[in-house]
């Protein structure tokens, strides 16, 4: 018997990963929602890749981080706008304000350390278009027009519908 894992066909991955990120937005949007300020003593980190499609930041400040770079949202930040696809936010940089625009696919990273909560995450690549691969042996017309048969190896193939109770 083989002890392998098979490679899946469903990108579960990828689901989770934009799942987590959901996370973040939604925080990000109540913070937004309550007029911008954090309750307690919340306050984020946030990493993301500085060259990621979509990213927005400063020249200077994509010489000096070309890869990686972390904000802080605590005290004094503002204009902070959540929408699906990411954020932007108003901070200081040497003294001088800046709007960075962050797409949630750049985040690598999301902590909370007043709650001692944290996400880490896969970075996006720039082609944003999954490898591609070979169809699975059962994606013929024939096998989705039989859905409960008895495939050539003996095994059977059984079609679950996850739908709600009826």
């Amino acid at each position: 018997m083989d002890d392998t894992t098979p490679d899946s066909l469903i990108p579960y991955d990828e689901i989770v990963q934009e799942a987590l990120r959901a996370v973040v937005g939604r925080v990000l949007g109540e913070v937004q929602t309550s007029g911008g300020t954090l309750p307690g003593n919340h306050h984020f980190y946030i990493t993301f890749k500085t060259g990621a499609p979509g990213v927005d930041i400063p020249a200077s400040l994509r010489e000096r981080f070309p890869d990686e770079m972390t904000i802080v949202l605590q005290n004094k930040f503002w204009d902070l706008k959540v929408d699906e696809e990411g954020f932007s936010v108003g901070l200081s940089f040497n003294q001088k304000a800046e709007t960075l625009v962050i797409p949630f696919s750049a985040i690598t990273a999301f902590v909370d350390p007043a709650v001692d909560f944290g996400l880490q995450f896969q970075a996006v690549s720039a082609e944003g278009e999954p490898e591609p691969h070979d169809d699975a042996e059962n994606d013929s017309p024939e096998q989705r027009e039989r859905p409960n048969v008895e495939s050539e190896d003996g095994s059977n193939v059984v079609t679950v519908d996850f739908g709600r109770k009826k």
